[in-house]
């Protein structure tokens, strides 16, 4: 088990998925009856992640801009609680490279977020500094939600800027630079993390020809709650 680092949630708003929809919306019961449209922030299929009267956790935002008051957050697979929100992933991600919890990615003085890798192209995290001499490390971080038992499966639908971001971390590590993708599993039922050959088989070609062009795999497992979502412990990346 990895020490405790993680982000707080207040996913107060209960209910049960009625259905999600045109990406970025889902209606949710609440426990009165009610019915609310939401923001659904996660662009891919949710597969596995999706089934209506399923239960769900909704945060609550008072913005005045916002055109939608709620967040779906996470629902409820089996026993474990699935984060839904993408950009908890990279959140998380940052905490843990700051603290060191990829000990291979640790000891950098600098950490950049959204840093432009080439024309075009924009990876999650650049590490620099630390030790004269050393060489800067560039992170592409991935939220994976589906599962079959307790491995973790990426991507849920096939991913054309998945691909594109491998052969841009793959390009980098030949350039003589450092590259890595980190998968942040948003769910504590899993213990590996695998591609999703059956749904999207270029995307595993293209992570194993990353791989074998150097570029530095690794996994990290997270436990969901209404209050927090927590890292646990590191996962294997299976080829």
């Amino acid at each position: 088990m990895l020490p405790g680092v993680g982000i707080p949630l207040a996913a107060d708003l209960r209910g049960h998925l009625l259905r999600r929809y045109q990406r970025f919306f889902a209606d949710v019961e609440t426990g009165d009856g009610a019915v609310l449209t939401v923001h659904c922030p996660n662009p891919g299929s949710m597969q596995g992640c999706a089934t209506p009267g399923a239960a769900v956790r909704c945060s609550t935002s008072s913005s005045p801009r916002r055109r939608l008051a709620h967040t779906l957050e996470m629902i409820r697979v089996g026993r474990a609680w699935v984060g839904l929100h993408t950009a908890r992933a990279n959140a998380l991600a940052r905490r843990a490279l700051a603290a060191g919890l990829v000990r291979e990615l640790a000891g950098f003085a600098e950490l950049r977020p959204e840093v432009r890798a080439g024309a075009g192209s924009r990876l999650d995290f650049r590490l620099a500094g630390g030790a004269l001499g050393r060489r800067p490390a560039w992170v592409e971080v991935k939220s994976a939600t589906l599962a079959e038992g307790s491995l973790a499966l990426f991507p849920d639908s096939v991913t054309e800027r998945g691909r594109r971001h491998l052969e841009v971390l793959a390009g980098l590590r030949r350039r003589g630079e450092r590259a890595a993708l980190l998968f942040v599993v948003q769910r504590a039922d899993c213990d590996r993390v695998a591609p999703a050959d059956a749904i999207d088989p270029a995307y595993g070609a293209a992570l194993r020809a990353a791989a074998r062009a150097g570029v530095e795999l690794y996994a990290l497992g997270a436990r969901v709650t209404a209050r927090a979502i927590r890292i646990e412990r590191r996962l294997p990346v299976l080829l």
